[in-house]
């Protein structure tokens, strides 16, 4: 069972999230909060799979509120989806840095939107190549952090991990990183969840994330 937080300031988005959800036999809404402080709280109290958090809230906003769950050691098991109605911008790209595991817009289609919840709670992160694109463009208009890796954790990693997490950062599955490196899905999905032990990443998209901030990939053209 995917037990499923809701957090947005918005009651009537809700309700309509949990009336979605409440039809899935797999998946059990566990709470609901108004703010990111009671959303904390709650997260605390229940423990989700997904705490999915809007982005714009009174009290605690959704940055701040995946920033104190990515945090809290006993919360590691909480995987944070922003909800947004803007698509990519820079408070998703914070929330992203604070520890999310990705972002929904508000107006996705309900297939959709059970299938990323699915997704998340398999802790596969919500980062489509496009996503990955965007993050990468990002990068482009700001200064990299030259290198070796040196400090980031990744001389802990070996080639093949490194080889790994560079085509995570490329927005690439385990299924296409193992077609990629000549290997099984299972290897890789190994490569990918040991380097993610090695360098204290939740998920995915953290990963992505260090590996431009490292210098192990650098933008196209940059």
């Amino acid at each position: 069972m995917i037990r499923v937080l809701l957090v947005d300031d918005q009651r009537l988005l809700r309700s309509g999230f949990r009336a979605l959800l409440d039809l899935e036999d797999d998946i059990e809404v566990v709470g609901e909060a108004g703010d990111g402080l009671e959303g904390v709280a709650l997260a605390r109290q229940h423990l989700p799979d997904i705490a999915l958090i809007d982005i714009q809230m009174p009290v605690v906003d959704g940055i701040e509120a995946t920033r104190r769950i990515a945090a809290d050691p006993a919360l590691a098991g909480v995987h944070v989806v922003i909800l947004t109605n803007y698509g990519f911008d820079e408070y998703v790209f914070e929330a992203l840095r604070a520890g999310a595991a990705g972002f929904l817009v508000k107006d996705i289609v309900p297939e959709d939107f059970l299938h990323a919840v699915r997704v998340a709670a398999r802790g596969d992160a919500l980062l489509a190549p496009s996503i990955t694109r965007k993050l990468i463009d990002r990068y482009v208009n700001q200064p990299l952090h030259t290198g070796s890796g040196s400090g980031t954790g990744l001389e802990e990693l070996t080639n093949r991990e490194r080889e790994a997490v560079a085509l995570v950062a490329q927005g690439l599955s385990n299924e296409q990183i193992a077609d990629r490196m000549v290997i099984s899905p299972l290897t890789a999905k190994t490569h990918v969840n040991r380097a993610m032990a090695k360098l204290h990443a939740r998920d995915r998209a953290q990963l992505v994330i260090l590996a431009y901030e490292s210098g192990l990939v650098t933008p196209r053209g940059h």
